[in-house]
């Protein structure tokens, strides 16, 4: 991949903004610690594993008891991105159960995987059914989004309700770009040779309108894990994704079809959905296309608020999250 295909392909992904901020963005390196591999990165509570019937794992935390809340993260990232949620909702009186997809954290592997949110959502109702989990409220963050709502079209009797925070799967992609993005990202090494500058703004820039120190934690492990032995397994697992996420037409023509109760919540100024390098506009249409073909919904808009919403806005996003599913 020459030079000017590499910074278009990493400036799609989000792995380089688009506009950066007048002030320094890089506020430190990490570059200088040892590699973390993905079975030491430190996680706030016990780790258990489900085996699946192709006999990979899938790494999961599981705090507190009664009404399950699942939770299913994005491209990317791990379960730690749900982390300013599962002691506020534990607290509600909740049972969180929060997992790493096949690919990322401290989940398996497999190369024979084909990580499209169809086969995220199979691996999650298959465990949902594992642990006997009764109607679990289904919470699903971006990528984490269209899993939870491929899981709703086709296995309508699993959740009991679906949130969906700033969720994937709205948003159309045409032919030319759905091949474009399978001609581009082929090779895994891409997320690897991303620059510890670029980790910086990716995450802080796009992904936050209100960073935070205590948020640092989230750039540390992403440049230490880039060294790691098996962080080229994961480069392949998010190509694959992103090609997953692209050929959404399934989800995108079935919404209708979606039963339960669903509550779309975003923020006002996510920087990553639409793409901005291919569409351009802005979130509240795209959601708002959720919003209308999805019959018993509701949207909340957060103001000054970032893709990763319910960590940028958390205490915000908790608040108005609890509120909608303590009715069900």
């Amino acid at each position: 991949m020459n030079k000017k295909v590499l910074n278009f392909a990493l400036l799609v992904l989000g792995l380089v903004p688009i506009i950066l901020n007048s002030e320094s963005i890089f506020k430190k390196s990490y570059a200088h610690m040892p590699p973390l591999e993905f079975e030491d990165i430190p996680y706030k509570y016990p780790v258990k594993y489900f085996v699946t019937k192709e006999q990979f794992r899938v790494a999961y935390t599981d705090q507190g008891t009664g009404q399950v809340l699942l939770m299913i993260h994005g491209l990317g990232s791990y379960l730690r991105f749900w982390d300013y949620q599962v002691s506020y909702f534990v607290n509600k009186g909740y049972r969180v159960i929060a997992l790493d997809l096949p690919g990322y954290g401290k989940s398996d592997k497999p190369s024979t995987y084909t990580f499209t949110t169809e086969a995220f959502g199979d691996t999650v109702v298959e465990m949902i059914k594992g642990l006997d989990l009764k109607n679990p409220i289904i919470f699903g963050h971006s990528m984490g989004g269209q899993t939870a709502l491929s899981i709703a079209i086709r296995y309508p009797d699993v959740p009991k309700v679906l949130v969906l925070v700033a969720p994937a799967g709205f948003e159309e992609f045409t032919r030319r770009e759905k091949e474009w993005f399978k001609n581009v990202f082929t090779d895994a090494s891409i997320f690897r040779r991303t620059t510890e500058e670029n980790v910086w703004r990716a995450i802080r820039y796009d992904n936050f309108s209100n960073w935070k120190d205590e948020y640092e934690w989230l750039v540390e492990y992403r440049v230490r894990m880039a060294k790691n032995k098996d962080f080229d397994k994961y480069g392949y697992a998010n190509i694959k994704s992103i090609w997953g996420l692209a050929e959404n037409d399934f989800v995108r023509t079935n919404l209708n079809k979606i039963r339960v109760p669903t509550l779309i919540i975003h923020g006002d100024e996510d920087r990553l959905i639409p793409n901005p390098f291919l569409h351009g506009g802005n979130t509240r249409d795209i959601m708002k296309y959720g919003e209308k073909n999805i019959r018993n919904s509701k949207r909340i808009e957060l103001k000054k608020c970032g893709h990763t919403i319910q960590i940028d806005c958390s205490a915000e996003f908790n608040d108005n999250v609890y509120n909608y599913i303590k009715q069900f």
